[in-house]
């Protein structure tokens, strides 16, 4: 879709431990989502230059986390700053991220680089549910430039943003014995996957034809920075991490 120039997003939902994480990014020799998805563009890059197709492509990165409503440039750790990067509201383009750091890349190998730095920068606790809980949502964003020239011989270009998120997971307090700062990001969290599922709701009345509906975008960072992901000229996957263990039973009621 993203070659189509559409802007498009793929997110994992799921409660704390059921392997959002392990299916965006992998581990080890099994790659996630993310390092296959670029992989993938850049394949299909070079199999257009194979062809002698007369176009100019670029990709560029950006890789930020939200942590208790707070954004955090992963690829650029010294500018974190009490109170996060600031979000703003372009006119045009949207909600988007002052000061964001954004990365030209060339190839796979140079993108594989940069999101396994990012990777190390994530914040992540230990919780009673998982040893390696992601304690923020991690986004990572492709901008995807076509340059080529149409029929008429005049120059156009095709932009499409590409979001890969791996949300922070659900969870019940008395689950993960959450406490302290662990207690208050559970609640950070939540708060956030309640707000997207509400989004969600509101698109999907839009949709069926429902009027009067407002779409609560503005209600946590997350929905705002996913806005045009969401809704508009734009393709949306989620996949849905559903626990097996019957310890989990009423959590994975609630995701269905």
């Amino acid at each position: 879709n993203a070659w189509k120039g559409y802007n498009c997003s793929l997110f994992a939902y799921g409660q704390t431990g059921s392997g959002k994480s392990y299916s965006m990014v992998g581990y080890g020799a099994n790659r996630g989502i993310v390092p296959i998805t670029c992989d993938e563009l850049f394949k299909g890059i070079e199999q257009k230059r194979a062809t002698g197709e007369k176009a100019e492509y670029e990709v560029s990165l950006s890789m930020l986390e939200i942590y208790n409503e707070q954004v955090r440039d992963l690829l650029n750790p010294k500018s974190w700053t009490k109170g996060g990067l600031k979000v703003r509201q372009h006119p045009k383009k949207g909600f988007y991220v002052e000061q964001l750091q954004t990365v030209a890349v060339n190839s796979y190998k140079e993108i594989d680089q940069r999101i396994e730095e990012g990777t190390r920068n994530r914040t992540v606790a230990s919780t009673n549910m998982n040893a390696t809980s992601s304690r923020a949502h991690t986004i990572v964003g492709l901008l995807f430039s076509q340059k080529k020239k149409n029929d008429l011989g005049q120059e156009t270009t095709t932009t499409s943003i590409i979001n890969l998120v791996d949300l922070a997971g659900s969870e019940r307090a008395e689950s993960t014995g959450a406490t302290g700062d662990r207690l208050k990001e559970g609640a950070a969290i939540n708060q956030s996957l309640s707000t997207l599922g509400n989004v969600i709701k509101a698109l999907a009345d839009q949709s069926m034809g429902k009027k009067a509906v407002i779409v609560p975008y503005r209600d946590s960072v997350l929905t705002r920075l996913l806005k045009n992901a969401l809704g508009g000229n734009s393709k949306t996957i989620m996949i849905a991490a559903l626990s097996p263990a019957d310890i989990n039973y009423d959590e994975r009621s609630e995701e269905r």
